[in-house]
């Protein structure tokens, strides 16, 4: 058994970044940047009014002012601001040439119809300047960002309605088992639904992958070995699930090996999902994981998603904390790393949920993180301190 970051590392080695495409802004959300975004123009493009209210000459302020126009958002300044002159302004309008500060409308003074005076001769200037958020050239975005929500405005701002970005992988995903019927059927007493590739389409959806499903395949050599070929052919990465043990009905590790593919990892010492194939063809690549749920689920967490993220040239980083656990927790066996699903509580402690294996998928619905114990550790008790990675 090879240990879980001496695992990672070497799947992470054996990844070879897809190249870059142009998509519209509109399609850009959880593509990965393959260039630097620089602003073609200074952010504000001018001295912009930062509320409604009275722009004049500060030196000004507490003098008769006479009022010359009204400035609103998206208008041109008719005027230049002479001595005792001032303009009505409104938030986000462009101050008017000589005027230097903005007074709120609450701190005038109403003398006739062209006349107001200013009742607050300490008022902030309340303008924000031209360039002051951004230069013309500056780099706004920086290649390899993962982009998110709050990066579509900064993108838009800076006029990139065609975002240069990194391919996302194709992905199929395979069900292996003759036990298997599809979420639909009812399972006769031998039987069992097929939830593995209901989570994995989900686990790449959070990604902005459209995975492929190629449906159930039974046990049979012949025919697993036809599928895997051609899901191979037509795509970057084909995930697989159950056949990767040491049973006689495993297979999935030989059919792999037959049909060229180096087996880079053959099981990992994480607990649950030790059983776990990984192999290369070139550069197409294929996951087998675990049959169980919460194995394959912990699988994809730990090892297909940071691949399929360095496909796209981004380093994935989940957040992870040192937070006490509020009650004492103990395992059988020690000899793998263990991730247990938890959630934490108002006080941000580590509540550990109930769990019985790999199987148990209702035991991680819940969960919203997992919380490790290493190798060699059996126990902790409450108010240790124990290493959480947020799902």
């Amino acid at each position: 058994m090879i240990q879980y970051k001496d695992a990672l590392k070497k799947i992470l080695g054996e990844a070879k970044p897809l190249a870059s495409e142009r998509v519209s802004l509109a399609k850009a959300l959880n593509r990965v940047l393959a260039i630097d975004v620089c602003i073609d123009i200074d952010m504000p493009p001018f001295n912009k009014s930062a509320m409604d209210g009275y722009t004049c000459r500060k030196i000004d302020l507490g003098n008769e002012l006479r009022v010359v126009e009204t400035i609103f958002a998206g208008k041109e300044p008719e005027f230049v601001i002479g001595e005792n002159q001032c303009a009505k302004i409104m938030t986000g309008a462009v101050v008017p040439e000589g005027a230097d500060c903005v007074f709120m409308i609450e701190d005038s003074e109403q003398i006739d119809d062209k006349h107001i005076r200013c009742t607050n001769l300490n008022t902030k200037t309340n303008i924000s300047l031209k360039g002051e958020d951004a230069k013309e050239g500056d780099v706004l975005l920086s290649k390899n960002t993962m982009l998110e929500a709050r990066h579509m405005p900064v993108l838009a701002m800076a006029g990139q309605n065609v975002v240069e970005v990194y391919q996302k992988p194709k992905v199929s995903i395979i069900a292996s088992g003759t036990e298997l019927v599809e979420p639909d059927e009812y399972p006769k007493p031998y039987q069992i639904r097929n939830s593995n590739s209901t989570q994995l389409l989900a686990q790449l959806h959070q990604l902005g992958i459209d995975g492929i499903y190629n449906g159930i395949i039974k046990d049979e050599g012949a025919l697993l070995e036809e599928q895997i070929c051609a899901a191979l052919l037509e795509n970057d990465v084909l995930i697989l699930t159950g056949g990767v043990s040491v049973g006689e009905y495993d297979l999935i590790p030989d059919i792999l090996q037959k049909l060229g593919c180096e087996t880079i990892i053959s099981k990992t010492a994480i607990q649950p999902g030790k059983p776990m194939v990984f192999a290369s063809q070139g550069n197409r690549y294929c996951f087998g994981l675990s049959g169980n749920p919460v194995s394959s689920f912990i699988q994809f967490e730990l090892y297909v998603r940071p691949f399929l993220y360095a496909l796209m040239n981004y380093q994935y980083k989940p957040m992870e904390l040192n937070l006490p656990i509020n009650a004492d927790f103990k395992r059988r066996k020690d000899e793998r790393l263990l991730f247990a699903p938890a959630l934490i509580n108002e006080r941000s402690e580590v509540v550990p949920l109930e769990f019985h294996g790999s199987a148990h998928i209702n035991g991680l619905s819940s969960a919203q993180v997992l919380f490790e114990l290493p190798i060699g550790m059996k126990e902790v008790k409450k108010g240790d301190l124990v290493h959480v990675r947020f799902l």
